[in-house]
């Protein structure tokens, strides 16, 4: 299994499609708040669909507190700004993949108390910032997931 955690999202379409994706593989979800919408909002459940109540979810206050729940675990951290690709990094299973905020991404002091976790999807050099979130937890989740050889999937 593997951890995908969200550090204070905004979108509730986001979430809610990484919730389903979450479902679908296997996957446990922890939300850092605070987040830019209720859980109970109508447009997570609408983007989650029926699924949200299959979701294996988790809320925190911040992430020191889920750090401080998982002291041993492993952490690697989504960025632009990392210098290894996402296939790059070697996932195992009960690893946490943590993804930043839609508008910011992760703040200065993760990163940089994280260097050596920090990873990047590639991309052409453009002037947008990045892919979409949602988009972002599925090519990762499904590489960490295919490095592990697709465990209790048919």
């Amino acid at each position: 299994m593997i951890n995908i955690v969200l550090f204070r999202p905004e979108i509730p379409q986001n979430t809610g499609n990484i919730g389903r994706t979450c479902v679908l593989t296997g996957a446990k979800l922890h939300l850092i708040g605070p987040m830019g919408f209720h859980i109970d909002d109508k447009t997570v459940a609408k983007a989650g669909l029926d699924y949200w109540k299959e979701l294996d979810v988790t809320l925190y206050g911040s992430y020191e507190e889920l750090r401080e729940k998982y002291p041993d675990a492993t952490f690697y951290f989504s960025s632009t700004k990392g210098k290894k690709f996402h296939s790059e990094v070697k996932f195992q299973d009960n690893d946490f993949i943590v993804f930043g905020r839609e508008s910011s991404g992760l703040p200065e002091y993760i990163m940089s108390e994280n260097q050596e976790q920090l990873f990047r999807i590639p991309m052409i050099e453009t002037t947008t910032r990045s892919l979409n979130l949602s988009n972002t937890v599925a090519i990762v989740a499904y590489e960490a997931l295919r490095q592990m050889e697709y465990p209790n999937m048919v």
